[in-house]
């Protein structure tokens, strides 16, 4: 089991602390978290700082901590823009990144970037197939539907050969078996029961068998959304809160099931519950108060799991 730690991106206006920053990403180094990750929201009333500066801010505050997105909707970027700041940053960082990719679903407000919602599965994959070209060959030759390239180059390459890893979101079946068709990992999303995740986990791993690949070679990891607190009833309020202003809803606690919260204990037997789905990374996703969840985390939980 490794474990991972969300990178705070919620600071409104002027609310951002540089010296908070590095020291939350210094001490989550210090106490044995193998990566930091981040996530991308472009619109949204929520302040949300974009992951790739965010990551990059985190690789010049940090020195072995891997740094990741879960997830880049690569389908809203273009492909040749979005390969180049990957590269840099996996230069930039001495090979310590991580790539995570969707499609964004059919809700996504494809029309604010430009994009024509119909084929939006198709453009994903063309533009991951454009990327990985990018980062692997010498002369880009490139005949696509959405993008065409001819005796082109991009340099440098990425640090990480062939690529850095390449994780994907998703949640229905066929995006499931895209990951295994495409990907390195599969990463289950913070909005997804635990119940939910074990019945993604089941699906990768018959397309992993079907498609006669590795399962060593393929990573399976959770997004959970955790709050330790002695008192549970506090902590069952302030998540529910706080998923209620992440998923911009007005109230109610249709959410909270997909939370783990409460005294230690609990959090232990319900991150139990996710290793035991599946998950071989966990990443841990505070809703408040995310430097002292660190650090009851790292003392308190992480001993206690497998």
């Amino acid at each position: 089991m490794r474990f991972a730690i969300s990178i705070p991106q919620f600071f409104g206006d002027g609310e951002f602390d540089p010296g908070g920053f590095r020291a939350y990403l210094t001490r989550a180094e210090q106490v044995g978290f193998d990566s930091a990750w981040t996530q991308e929201q472009v619109l949204g009333s929520m302040p949300h700082l974009s992951p790739l500066e965010t990551m990059t801010y985190a690789a010049a505050c940090t020195e072995r901590l891997r740094l990741g997105c879960a997830v880049f909707v690569s389908t809203l970027h273009n492909p040749l823009h979005l390969a180049k700041s990957i590269s840099t940053l996996d230069q930039m960082s001495r090979g310590r990144l991580e790539v995570g990719v969707g499609t964004g679903g059919r809700g996504r407000a494809f029309a604010a970037f430009g994009i024509d919602p119909d084929g939006f599965v198709t453009r994903f994959t063309e533009g991951l197939r454009l990327m990985k070209a990018c980062w692997t060959d010498p002369e880009i030759n490139f005949e696509g539907r959405f993008w065409q390239v001819e005796g082109a180059a991009m340099e440098p390459k990425p640090f990480q050969k062939p690529y850095p890893p390449l994780w994907f979101g998703g949640n229905h079946p066929n995006a499931l078996r895209r990951a295994v068709r495409h990907g390195d990992g599969f990463f289950g999303a913070g909005s997804q029961t635990t119940e939910r995740f074990a019945d993604q986990v089941r699906i990768v791993r018959e397309a992993l068998a079907e498609a006669d690949r590795d399962p060593q070679d393929f990573r399976i990891a959770k997004r959970v959304y955790i709050a330790v607190d002695d008192d549970a009833a506090r902590a069952r309020r302030r998540v529910t809160d706080g998923l209620n202003r992440l998923y911009g809803r007005s109230g109610g606690d249709e959410l909270t099931p997909v939370a783990v919260f409460g005294p230690p204990d609990e959090c232990v037997r319900g991150l139990r519950e996710v290793a035991d789905a599946g998950a071989e990374m966990i990443l841990f996703t505070p809703l408040f108060d995310h430097a002292a969840q660190l650090e009851r985390l790292a003392a308190e939980v992480m001993p206690h799991l497998p």
